[in-house]
């Protein structure tokens, strides 16, 4: 009989220990400081390829926006000047360019974006000086340029920006989730830190954008142009009223 007792009194203890543990409540450590987001070219070289399957390759141009529709990206081709982008008018398969050489690119824009820095406008617009403007940028093998001239706003904008109509080809593309890293034709993209990391990680190129920052790296990862992340956020170029 004792030892019956014993038994059931060991049952039941270990019972209590299951649903004890069963109930522990995990609290949040207010001391907890999360690790900084690794820098984009080693975000690019650390983080395996995820490739989802929502983000299947379309007639060769994989494009996609991050989860708060602030960036769209295609991960495509180009034919001198002319890329072939899916959500924006292009001349790409003009005939007149098809002695052009096919090189793999990625281009982004912007929803919300930084002003350029002067050290980064690579172009004078005619000769004017005038209307180099943010809120784009392009991935080449070689190089990333921020920036380009233009009057108006980018494609992203028209459709997520402040005045944005929220209903356009860009508003049916996939989402790259945050953490997630794609691959196409020796170029990869992650979502991270607020933004998107792009480049040829072979090459040690690569860029970063946000709304409030962007990063230029070349020659093997040393920083290019930008203002980096410390700087304060620049208002971007707005429609007109």
């Amino acid at each position: 009989m004792g030892a019956m007792r014993r038994t059931v009194l060991g049952i039941l203890a270990a019972c209590l220990v299951l649903l004890a543990t069963a109930c522990s409540v995990s609290t949040k450590d207010p001391n907890y400081v999360p690790p900084a987001p690794l820098p984009p070219l080693e975000q690019l070289r650390q983080v395996p390829v995820s490739q989802p399957s929502t983000l299947a390759s379309t007639d060769g141009t994989l494009a996609f926006v991050t989860a708060d529709h602030n960036v769209v990206c295609a991960m495509t081709s180009a034919r001198g000047e002319h890329l072939d982008l899916p959500y924006e008018p292009n001349s790409y398969a003009d005939n007149a360019n098809n002695k052009l050489a096919i090189v793999p690119v990625v281009q982004c824009e912007l929803a919300v974006y930084p002003k350029p820095q002067a050290a980064d406008i690579k172009d004078d617009c005619g000769g004017t000086g005038l209307g180099y403007l943010g809120g784009t940028v392009l991935l080449r093998p070689d190089k990333a340029v921020y920036g380009a001239c233009r009057s108006g706003v980018t494609h992203m904008e028209s459709e997520f920006g402040p005045k944005g109509s929220r209903n356009g080809p860009i508003s049916r593309l996939p989402v790259l989730e945050d953490g997630q890293n794609i691959e196409r034709n020796g170029l990869r993209c992650s979502a991270y830190n607020g933004g998107v990391a792009c480049g040829n990680v072979s090459a040690g190129v690569a860029f970063f954008v946000s709304r409030t920052d962007y990063q230029l790296i070349s020659d093997g990862g040393k920083p290019a142009g930008g203002p980096g992340p410390s700087s304060s956020p620049q208002p971007s170029y707005t429609r007109p009223s």
